[in-house]
């Protein structure tokens, strides 16, 4: 039987309704577990309460925190895997900075809950389940970090939360669920091979996220490099264009050697260098602007803070973001 040990951090599935019926962190791991029984007969469990937050809380010192104390348990404490529950505002980034930061071989699962467990209908327990499931699973090795919700299996680094409020919020818009979970067998459909890892001793937060609308001129930009920011991520128009007002803020922070990366404020796709008017893609590339694939905005940004507290040199991280290496 494997050895596995659970991480609590916080979010809805450790909350409960307070007597104003909001939903407020009130439970540890071990309320948690005391409601998910027969987990010892899948493996055997160890549990450590890392926090007890909601997921807006989270930030970016914590989640490398996080990544620093996972990879101890695998590999000096000797851990078949890792379950992380995380509150599902900030998961997707979490397990991303995870991603990029964790070398192991061995299987990490990040899992959490859209209900409380005053609500009907908690999903906290079978979430929890499967993920353990996937973690203790044979083909779970060499995956990456993977996030587990609904009975499906994603890679961290292509799940997004989608909905406010359903079960099936979190998604892969470009390739879909790498794998589901079902009676307690974990199946999967294909491996998604490209893990990136990024050797970052430090991580660097002092990064900002502007998604571009119809009229937006350069003030915002221009603040953001005024104010000390050591990044900028835009989340552009569609293929990765921005409004031409907007051109000579991003010249702005290039001058000043701030990395500047495009990605899309679409949901899926990638950016590219398709049209070439003024603010498209094309002319922000020629200026030194890094393309951010197909990651969404918030989950680029993480992919910045873990490149900064790498190198400062622009040129590494834009092999960092366009060529997968540095």
């Amino acid at each position: 039987m494997k050895k596995i040990i659970i991480i609590f951090t916080g979010g809805t599935i450790c909350m409960k309704k307070d007597e104003n019926n909001a939903s407020v962190v009130s439970m540890t791991g071990e309320d948690i577990l005391k409601l998910t029984p027969g987990l010892d007969k899948i493996a055997m469990i160890d549990f450590l309460n890392f926090s007890m937050i909601p997921g807006p809380h989270m930030t970016p010192e914590k989640m490398f925190e996080l990544s620093k104390l996972i990879s101890e348990k695998v590999e000096k404490e000797g851990y078949d895997g890792v379950v992380v529950t995380h509150g599902t505002d900030s998961l997707e980034e979490t397990a991303y900075l995870v991603d990029l930061t964790y070398r192991g071989s061995k299987p990490v699962v990040f899992m959490g809950a859209m209900k409380s467990s005053s609500e009907l209908g908690w999903d906290g327990a079978v979430n929890l389940v499967d993920a353990v499931n996937t973690v203790i699973s044979r083909e779970a090795l060499n995956r990456g970090v993977m996030v587990v919700m609904n009975r499906e299996i994603h890679s961290a680094s292509q799940v997004t939360k989608t909905n406010t409020r359903t079960l099936d919020t979190f998604k892969s818009m470009d390739f879909g669920p790498i794998g589901y979970v079902e009676n307690n067998h974990v199946y999967f459909y294909y491996n998604y091979i490209k893990r990136q890892y990024i050797p970052a001793e430090n991580i660097d937060s002092n990064v900002e996220l502007v998604k571009c609308a119809c009229g937006m001129d350069d003030r915002i930009l221009r603040f953001i490099v005024e104010s000390g920011s050591h990044g900028i991520i835009i989340e552009g128009m569609g293929r990765g264009n921005i409004p031409p007002k907007m051109v000579s803020g991003v010249e702005y922070a290039l001058s000043k050697d701030i990395p500047v990366v495009l990605v899309s404020r679409c949901i899926a796709g990638k950016v590219l260098d398709d049209y070439g008017y003024g603010g498209a893609g094309r002319e922000l590339i020629e200026k030194g602007v890094i393309l951010g694939d197909n990651l969404p905005g918030q989950k680029a940004r993480i992919k910045l803070i873990v490149s900064l507290g790498f190198t400062r040199n622009v040129d590494k991280i834009k092999d960092v973001f366009e060529k997968g290496y540095y």
